[in-house]
């Protein structure tokens, strides 16, 4: 939607849903059926975040897996009540990539019936776990599209050892043509011919704040688009546990700045204009 002269640019601000033990990265050490044995602490860790986006008067889309919202509705209903939009991040954080067509259609059918019934809102949104929606199963859109969704945030148009389409367009897209499904890509930023991941996640948290800041910031001035963040609330929790057997590599991605955060999350909220995808992308009120 086109700004009003002389405002800001609104950003999206977006929370991916998920506890610390349902990460991608962990699955070869945490196995699935023992997720509800599990310490689970994305309740607690979504007061925090609510807090926040209150005190900075910042409306969020938080795409939610149907596993926390079923187990945790209260939670999902204080979301709602915050003014926030409610949107999908599938049923059990299985990877798009990693599921047949039909597989993938009872997945988001399944997590938008529930998100609906317990959010009293319609789920217009979805985000594919690890961005796994690409080049070689581009068909998730269309199914999306059946499913009654108006956009996805799906694609992260970098070169990532776990995801990725580096060819994807930056901005918001139709794949399909406009009577399709629109997809909105997590936010890059150029320098030169290379693109640089500006849109949060473990790079935020590795990268200093002064340089996220100037990328979203330049996002804003030299391309004129919103920047896309996301964000997960067990970044905001360095007391979580910590399971043996993950690589170097892993801990310290998951690891990295835990404890700078929350601080870095409240900066954002003061230095960019934020609101939800909804309204900044299909127009909603």
């Amino acid at each position: 939607m086109p700004r009003a002269l002389g405002q800001p640019i609104r950003n999206a601000m977006t929370i991916d849903v998920e506890d610390y033990f349902q990460v991608s990265a962990f699955a070869p050490i945490i196995a699935r059926e023992s997720w509800p044995s599990r310490e689970c602490r994305v309740e607690a860790n979504i007061e925090r975040i609510l807090a926040i986006l209150e005190s900075g008067g910042v409306h969020a889309t938080f795409f939610t897996l149907g596993w926390i919202a079923e187990r945790y509705p209260d939670m999902v209903r204080r979301i709602v009540a915050g003014g926030h939009e409610l949107a999908s991040h599938g049923y059990g954080h299985l990877r798009a990539s990693d599921q047949t067509r039909a597989e993938f259609a009872d997945d988001i059918k399944r997590s938008k019936a529930l998100l609906e019934d317990i959010g009293g809102q319609a789920v217009l949104g979805y985000r594919a776990p690890s961005f796994s929606i690409g080049t070689s199963n581009l068909w998730a859109l269309d199914v999306l599209h059946e499913a009654g969704y108006r956009y996805s945030s799906s694609i992260y148009p970098i070169a990532h050892d776990h995801y990725g389409m580096p060819d994807a367009p930056r901005f918001a897209f139709y794949p399909n043509g406009p009577d399709g499904l629109l997809e909105v890509p997590i936010t890059t930023a150029m320098l030169g011919q290379r693109k640089l991941p500006a849109g949060g996640g473990g790079y935020f948290r590795l990268l200093p704040y002064s340089l996220s800041r100037w990328m979203m910031r330049r996002v804003n001035s030299d391309d004129g688009q919103p920047a896309i963040f996301y964000f997960h609330p067990w970044e905001l929790d360095p007391g979580q546990p910590r399971p043996e057997g993950a690589s170097l590599k892993t801990r310290f991605r998951h690891y990295v700045n835990l404890q700078r955060m929350e601080g870095r999350i409240k900066l954002l909220t003061r230095d960019f204009a934020w609101d939800r995808m909804d309204r900044i992308f299909l127009g909603t009120k």
